[in-house]
């Protein structure tokens, strides 16, 4: 029986998920230090997105290609670094939210693995860095929160 593909959480600010949605979810950018992470990504992985300061969840792409460089700025960047993330995959949408839809993390929080790791009152520590993985159920559970919440708009 094959292996499940690895979800990764992929944390990032509303305006980098903006352009990504722009370009149609068919392309993600890692940061310079997370290279050693996205080489062990593969193709047929998940990303969900989890976007800071609103602290929820936008959607999800599977990815489509091996990692590739390029310095070609696309998303935003800091003064002076115009586009942190050299690190490329192209994906394909898996399930996209609109915003009102948005998963708030805080509502599921408390039924995550991976955020047991935590205190209770630091959850958000959880999500800091820009990746990380997940067990197949918080998977689960987040693709499930977030079709409900898609179903919903409809």
């Amino acid at each position: 029986m094959p292996e499940a593909p690895t979800t990764w959480i992929l944390t990032g600010s509303v305006d980098n998920f903006a352009v990504t949605r722009e370009l149609g979810f068919k392309l993600i950018g890692f940061k310079e230090r997370r290279r050693k992470q996205a080489l062990t990504m593969e193709v047929g992985d998940r990303i969900i997105f989890y976007l800071t300061k609103v602290m929820a969840f936008g959607g999800s792409v599977t990815i489509t290609s091996d990692l590739f460089e390029d310095r070609t700025p696309v998303w935003p960047g800091k003064p002076g670094n115009p586009d942190p993330y050299p690190w490329r995959r192209e994906t394909e949408a898996e399930l996209v939210l609109n915003e009102d839809d948005w998963v708030e993390a805080e509502s599921v929080k408390d039924e995550l693995e991976h955020i047991q790791k935590w205190p209770a009152e630091h959850w958000k520590l959880a999500f800091q860095g820009q990746l990380r993985t997940i067990s197949n159920a918080d998977s689960d559970l987040l693709l499930e929160r977030m079709r409900v919440a898609a179903g919903a708009a409809a």
